[in-house]
């Protein structure tokens, strides 16, 4: 398979350094965006692009989902080739992982995986890469805007969000303002995503610095359903961070190089598999991100694996504590004239459903400047739409402080 693999490498290759050679093709780069032409130019530049970001691998794994990840070694891959990371030591393991004080958590769900564990699997001393192509660079337009953020986010938060981009989010009730990470298990939706541009997630913010003074530094992690990244409506794990407000730093994932990847069994926007069902079974991925006291790297884990971290040299604000933690859903509307998109947030369901059938986050815990998790105590929530998309609070004893959060969209009420 690996020698199959690398051969349609090969082939691509030829392929495109023919277009070049006649000057413009036509490409289809989405069911979106149609035909549109490529220049030599611009194509020249993409294989560069794709030579620099998909390393070579020592084997490819073919996932039933449709992707091919590569398992490239730990030493080569994209993230040191960022400058700031030009004398960067890989750190394979962080010096301490946060210890829980706080009671144990249960409920009748599974957890779920990524499909091409189950057909392969990368040596050790190598990492897990989904490997990028060219249809992936053509369906964002242009390659300056590949992997980013769509809309600018200056002079706004989550609570005063930019133009097309909704949410409904929790966040800690309390005057604290020192965080070292913080942890939560999600449960796992595949939601309708109305167009190719839109997108819907669930996942975790760890932030400093603000807006206003185009210093926001942020980490992100969690689940999303992204047509025009991924080319395909699967539910992924993403990652995401920038080091000034989204202006200039930051991406998808491993699409610039910054997060560095010590896993060689999760590939980061990976397909997840299975995804919850109404009123079935609940799937669900629990992550945790946290400041390594050891090193100052941010670490992330997903469920019991160590995926890798952000180095704290991307960071200014980030380097010393995290300001705010939130946690929720997001999505982005993109329809013209005032007419609210159909893109589900979560299940696709509003929160007073609750179990088994809207999406929550549950069992929130924070790390603490000892490097321990405790329960968060209590919680507020914001929905800016709420009747497109709303957010409940909810604890109990085997959940702790959790809540659900979700909606459909267009309905009656919201048009």
């Amino acid at each position: 398979m690996s020698l199959f693999l690398n051969s349609v490498r090969s082939l691509l290759v030829i392929q495109l350094l023919l277009a070049i050679s006649y000057g413009i093709i036509n490409v289809s780069a989405s069911s979106d965006a149609g035909n549109r032409q490529v220049s030599a130019l611009e194509l020249e530049e993409i294989k560069q692009y794709l030579e620099s970001i998909n390393k070579p691998a020592l084997n490819s794994i073919q996932s039933p989902d449709g992707d091919i990840i590569d398992c490239v070694p730990v030493d080569k891959q994209p993230a040191l080739d960022n400058p700031l990371l030009r004398n960067h030591t890989i750190q394979m393991m962080p010096s301490m992982i946060p210890t829980y004080r706080g009671g144990n958590y249960t409920t009748n769900t599974e957890n779920v995986r990524q499909l091409w564990n189950d057909v392969g699997s990368c040596p050790n001393r190598t990492v897990a890469i989904r490997r990028t192509k060219i249809e992936d660079v053509l369906r964002a337009g242009s390659l300056s805007e590949f992997g980013k953020k769509k809309l600018s986010y200056r002079s706004s938060t989550l609570t005063s969000p930019p133009p097309g981009h909704e949410y409904a989010i929790a966040y800690p009730e309390s005057t604290q303002n020192q965080f070292y990470g913080t942890k939560a298990t999600f449960n796992i939706w595949n939601p309708d995503v109305e167009v190719s541009g839109e997108f819907s997630l669930s996942q975790l913010w760890v932030t400093a610095g603000s807006y206003e003074n185009s210093d926001l530094n942020t980490i992100e992690a969690g689940w999303q359903v992204y047509p025009l990244i991924y080319g395909d409506n699967s539910t992924r794990l993403f990652i995401y961070w920038t080091a000034n407000a989204y202006s200039s730093t930051g991406c998808y994932n491993l699409r610039c190089h910054g997060f560095v990847q010590t896993s060689n069994s999760v590939a980061i926007g990976g397909a997840l598999s299975p995804v919850s069902t109404y009123g079935g079974m609940q799937y669900e991925m629990t992550l945790l991100v946290w400041k390594d006291p050891g090193s100052g790297n941010w670490w992330l884990k997903f469920d019991d694996a160590l995926v890798g971290y952000w180095p704290s040299e991307l960071f200014t604000r980030l380097s010393s504590y995290a300001t705010s933690v939130n946690w929720g859903g997001e999505i982005v509307n993109t329809s013209p004239n005032g007419v609210h998109t159909s893109t589900g947030m979560g299940s696709g369901r509003f929160p007073a459903e609750g179990f088994r059938k809207a999406s929550y986050i549950r069992n929130l815990q924070n790390v603490d400047s000892t490097n321990t998790l405790y329960p968060v105590q209590s919680i507020s929530t914001h929905a800016d739409h709420p009747n497109c998309y709303d957010v409940k609070s909810y604890e109990d004893t085997d959940w702790g402080v959790s809540f659900f959060f979700g909606g459909p969209g267009k309905n009656s009420l919201c048009t």
